[in-house]
């Protein structure tokens, strides 16, 4: 079975209008909504988690273990932080960081929470496949960064000046991967961009949830099947 873990119910629509066979799943969260079915050809659990750190991580611990996916998958919406990123493009994750974590008075590097990892791994496997996928389907494959903090013009070229290789930002995936890391799960994050976090001159800077949670899907779909 495949998890697949989104923020919003409005990110796990474009998922769950997909599944076929599909039925509801009972939880013991309040707001965590999940529904069972097939995707992509295979048997697959969709659910929400909702949005941070903290919320994300508690779903996600409780329901690797309750249902023991053979991967775990972070869709739905980011930001796009990487400079060649464009709305309604995916990010796959090669791995992913707390971009607002900062112990560096105390030796760490930026973005390591102290006795932790700098980076959370993803599954090789997935990985391999999303690299092989993504020149045909104009995927940006790098580091995604999570947080509890928007990453916005404000603030955006000190995160691609600290963070050269991240091409996207969220505030679940990390949160996601150190739970999988930690119950060795395997892990991948594939988002749909809804908005950039430091538009350029005459870019577009942001799209519907919807369509950004669409992109996201079909790149799942294509993941999955391809895995």
């Amino acid at each position: 079975m495949r998890l697949i873990l989104t923020a919003m119910r409005e990110e796990a629509a474009p998922f769950v209008d997909a599944l076929t066979y599909s039925s509801k799943v009972a939880t013991p969260f309040d707001g965590m909504l999940a529904w069972r079915g097939t995707f992509a050809g295979q048997p697959v659990t969709i659910a929400t988690t909702g949005i941070g750190l903290a919320a994300a991580a508690s779903v996600a611990a409780w329901a690797v273990t309750q249902w023991q996916p053979a991967l775990v998958v972070s869709g739905g919406t980011c930001g796009g932080l990487a400079s060649q990123t464009r709305v309604a493009e995916v990010v796959v994750a090669d791995s992913t960081t707390y971009g607002t974590a900062d112990a560096t008075e105390f030796g760490y590097e930026r973005g390591q929470v102290p006795r932790q990892p700098v980076r959370f791994p993803v599954s090789e496997r997935a990985l391999a496949v999303a690299r092989e996928l993504a020149p045909s389907h104009g995927w940006h494959v790098g580091r995604i960064l999570s947080g509890d903090t928007f990453v916005t013009a404000r603030n955006v070229d000190d995160m691609r000046e600290a963070f050269p290789d991240a091409v996207g930002t969220d505030m679940e995936s990390c949160a996601i991967a150190q739970v999988c890391a930690s119950l060795g799960a395997e892990f991948i994050s594939v988002r749909g961009i809804s908005d950039l976090c430091g538009p350029e001159a005459g870019a577009d800077f942001h799209v519907g949830i919807d369509v950004a949670a669409a992109a996201s899907r079909d790149a799942v779909e294509a993941l999955l099947r391809a895995v």
